[in-house]
């Protein structure tokens, strides 16, 4: 699997990070958990926490997010 690596900032959360990456769905942050076995699950993370992104195509973002849901470009 491939990952991107991103750099949290004060006030991040899980969800709103999911949703910056996965396509506006807050709810796949478990795809980042999962990647991040060795980050504590706190509602916001502090700061400077390296985490590792996993990369996802688009057959898998319509699976999360319903085809109306999706952006027109990506519908």
């Amino acid at each position: 699997m491939e990952y991107i690596e991103y750099m949290t900032k004060d006030g991040d959360r899980w969800d709103t990070i999911s949703a910056d990456f996965y396509g506006g769905d807050p709810l796949a942050f478990e795809q980042i958990i999962d990647a991040n076995p060795t980050v504590m699950i706190l509602p916001v993370l502090c700061s400077g926490i390296t985490l590792k992104i996993p990369t996802i195509n688009l057959a898998t973002a319509q699976a999360v997010i319903p085809a109306s849901e999706l952006p027109p470009w990506k519908q």
